[in-house]
This record gives C-alpha cells, sequence and structure tokens, in this order.
C-alpha cells in the first residue's frame, strides 16, 4: 500500500474518531439537559441561586486551574488549599479595611503559586510532586496559625463580596468577571498565546520570545490569583473560614477544566471551555442533591465522567 493511500487512510480515521467523540457529548449534553429538566424543584429560584453559588466558588478556580492545564503540566493539587488559607488570610486581615484585606489576599495566593510555578518552569520539577509539597506546607502552616481554629472576621465589609444586583448572586458576577480577564489574557495578550504555545510546542515558545519557564510561572501566578478570589467569596458567604473551605475544590475544577474540553496534555483549550464545564458539573451536582444522592456517590459519579471525557480525549489524540 502507498504511503499516500496510508495518509489518507489515518487522515479519514481521525476525522470519524473526531465526529464519534462530538456526537458523544452531543447525547450526553442533551442527556444531562433532559435529566435536569425532569428533576423536580430544578428550575425553582432556590435550586438556580444554588447552581449559580456553586458556579462561582468552583469556577475561579477552575479559570486558574485551566491556564496550569494549557501550559502542559495537568493539574495542581494545592489550589484547593489555597483558597482555604486565602480566605483565612483575608478574614485576619479585614481590621486594616476590606479593600486591603482583598488585595493582601490576592497577594497571598498569586505569591504561593508562583513559588510553586518557579520550581515547575525554571527548575523542571513534577508539577504533582511540587503541588503535594505546597498543599502539605500550607496545611501544616494555617494549623500553626490557628491552632486548629476557625478564623472570623476581623472587621466589616463583608457584604460587598455577597447579596445579589438585579437579582443575581455577587458571587456569580465576579466569576465572569474572572472569566472574562481569564479569556482576554488569553485571546488578546502575548503572554497568554505563549502558555498555549508551551503546552503544544515549547520551541514556538522560544520563537515567539518568551521562554516557557516564564510562561508556565505566569500561569501559576494566574491560578493563584483566581483561587484567592475564590477563597474572598467562600470567607464573605460563610462569615468565618477553616482549612476546610476548598477541601475538594481542587479535583472538581479540574473535571470542569477538562469537560469543557481543554486537552490534559496541554496547548488547546480555554476559559470559556471552562465555563461551559462547570456549568455542567455544577448541573449534575445539583440534579443529584435535589434526587437524593449522597455526596459520596456525587464525586463517584463526578469521577465517571471525568474518566470518561478522559477517555474520549484519547481517542480523538490518537486518531
Amino acid at each position: 500500500m502507498s504511503d499516500v493511500s496510508l495518509r489518507t487512510r489515518f487522515r479519514l480515521g481521525g476525522a470519524r474518531a473526531r465526529h464519534l467523540v462530538l456526537a458523544v457529548r452531543i447525547v450526553a449534553g442533551s442527556a444531562i439537559a433532559l435529566f435536569a429538566l425532569s428533576t423536580p424543584g430544578f428550575t425553582s429560584p432556590l435550586s438556580i441561586n444554588a447552581l449559580l453559588n456553586a458556579i462561582s466558588f468552583i469556577g475561579c478556580v477552575a479559570v486558574g486551574m485551566t491556564f496550569i492545564t494549557l501550559t502542559g503540566n495537568i493539574m495542581s493539587l494545592c489550589l484547593g488549599a489555597t483558597v482555604s488559607a486565602s480566605a483565612l488570610i483575608f478574614l485576619a486581615s479585614l481590621s486594616f479595611g476590606i479593600l486591603p484585606a482583598f488585595l493582601i489576599a490576592i497577594l497571598f495566593g498569586v505569591v504561593i503559586t508562583a513559588a510553586q510555578g518557579l520550581l515547575v518552569g525554571f527548575f523542571r520539577a513534577n508539577p504533582i510532586l511540587v503541588s503535594i509539597a505546597g498543599l502539605s506546607l500550607l496545611i501544616g502552616g494555617a494549623a500553626l496559625a490557628t491552632g486548629g481554629q476557625r478564623v472570623y472576621p476581623g472587621g466589616e465589609g463583608l457584604q460587598v463580596f455577597k447579596g445579589r444586583v438585579a437579582g443575581i448572586p455577587v458571587e456569580a458576577l465576579y466569576f465572569f468577571a474572572t472569566v472574562v480577564i481569564g479569556q482576554f489574557i488569553l485571546s488578546w495578550t502575548r503572554i497568554g498565546r505563549v502558555m498555549v504555545m508551551v503546552g503544544s510546542n515549547p520551541r514556538a515558545a522560544y520563537a515567539a520570545g518568551v521562554g516557557p519557564a516564564m510562561a508556565v510561572t505566569v500561569a501559576y501566578v494566574i491560578a493563584g490569583a483566581c483561587s484567592a478570589v475564590s477563597g474572598v467569596l467562600l470567607a464573605a458567604r460563610y462569615g468565618s473560614g477553616d482549612m476546610e473551605l476548598g477541601t475538594g475544590y481542587d479535583y472538581t475544577a479540574i473535571a470542569a477544566v477538562l469537560v469543557g474540553g481543554t486537552a490534559i496534555q496541554g496547548g488547546s483549550g480555554s476559559v470559556v471551555r471552562t465555563l461551559i464545564g462547570v456549568t455542567v458539573i455544577a448541573i449534575i451536582e445539583v440534579v443529584l442533591l435535589l434526587r437524593g444522592f449522597s455526596q459520596q456517590l456525587q464525586y463517584l459519579i463526578t469521577g465517571v465522567i471525568v474518566l470518561a471525557v478522559i477517555m474520549l480525549h484519547t481517542i480523538g489524540e490518537r486518531r
């Protein structure tokens, strides 16, 4: 068989695989929509409010996780702890005023993840091991600082991070602003385009004049800032904080990133896709809750969905 025939068959096979993946996504999306709409109480104002809140808190972390995944570093297992620690820093800093406390929390999140980005980007350390080390340091440091006790606000002004505007939860508005800023960085800035290049072809990043190490570090910085925003919103929502606030957020965030269509090996994806993935995951969680499923079963079903998405990605890439 000639080389031309082999290449033609390979292209046809790849096209069929992509069509199959698209068809599966359409069927799955339709099934989820029907399942949700047929669930009693799903369209009630209370459920819609719960859905928007779930999207907001997890979504900010997922936006940050998108940048890390796009650079080819899969995920960070430290973002959930960063959410919790940033919430504690925010609450402890409220005596300085609401704006200084917010900025201090964001700076804290940035510093924590920037250190990880430097290790991964410049020293080529394993991103999973680095995030596990960061997780341990954050949990240990918080335990020493708080004595294992909950932290309560040292000042006032939390109302600016909760409530409603035109019937929309304030938390959702902050999340949508994060999505807009994140997508702007990816689509309209040089460093954003380089991050995508790093995940697909590091040499292209060099050609663009930005080293992969710097792009990876910036991706982690953005992830830290987004996680800190989520921490601030959670602290305002509950009026107190501990290291349990962001538990499981990193796992759910990577699930949302993958469900949204960002390639697990990096180089392909967007914040808008993550918005879709977050919405799908949140809808599933709300529906399972309304139908009486336990939290353990919710985790199990979410894990099955993520596994199925990874398999679809693998089929599409190998063909």
